[in-house]
């Protein structure tokens, strides 16, 4: 993954103006006029931040948002005119980690870029020898590597980002399973035995992900 930031904008004054911010605060883009082909160069390429205009020509950003949920956890940070109640819950419940409404300060929009980008790279860095890969659904450890399902990787990376914080099945079924299918405790425990299985498999001797009786489950740190 490189520190590239994607804009998707058609408006070609506002994304002139961002993207000689993004420039100024030394950060590399690549710029897209309308939704097509975004999320194909968005797996081809894993940039660290996509900026996600909901009102685009040919293809909605609503659309492009879930395109490339179904294959990276990178973050994405969704602007727009709209500023109904109902838009932004929409743009968020779909997997947008942030929201600003136009007109938006170019400054406060570069700020939170720089936010995404330090809890990336807090993610990525090593945890003893453990590497987590946001963009791939990857865990390094140990010169061994697997590779998590796009839910896997969500409920892993919701207690991994939390360490020490215990979470309830429900919860877990809450902040995870945000597209409103059918689950319950079991999915959830069967999804965590497959993590755990996982991450025996790269010779991690230490359960990071503990049962706590009644209560649920919680990452500790590798000691």
């Amino acid at each position: 993954m490189t520190d590239t930031i994607v804009l998707v904008e058609d408006d070609l004054e506002i994304a002139e103006i961002v993207l000689m911010y993004l420039h100024a605060a030394g950060l590399n883009t690549r710029h897209f006029d309308d939704g097509v082909g975004v999320a194909a160069w968005v797996k081809h390429h894993t940039p660290a931040v996509v900026l996600l205009d909901l009102d685009l020509p040919n293809k909605q950003g609503l659309e492009v948002c879930r395109e490339i949920r179904a294959f990276s956890e990178l973050p994405i940070i969704m602007t727009t005119a709209k500023v109904e109640e109902v838009d932004r819950l929409l743009g968020l419940e779909i997997g947008a980690d942030d929201y600003l409404c136009k007109p938006f300060s170019v400054k406060e929009l570069v700020a939170r870029v720089k936010v995404q980008l330090r809890r990336m790279h807090r993610s990525q860095a090593d945890d003893n020898g453990l590497r987590v890969d946001a963009a791939s659904f990857h865990l390094y450890f140990s010169g061994k590597s697997v590779e998590l399902t796009a839910i896997e990787f969500k409920l892993f990376h919701l207690l991994y980002s939390n360490a020490n914080r215990i979470y309830s099945r429900a919860q877990i079924m809450d902040l995870v399973y945000q597209d409103y299918r059918c689950v319950s405790d079991r999915t959830v425990d069967s999804h965590i035995r497959n993590v755990r299985k996982k991450l025996a498999a790269m010779g991690m001797e230490q359960e990071l992900i503990r049962s706590i009786y009644g209560a649920g489950y919680k990452y500790e740190a590798l000691c």
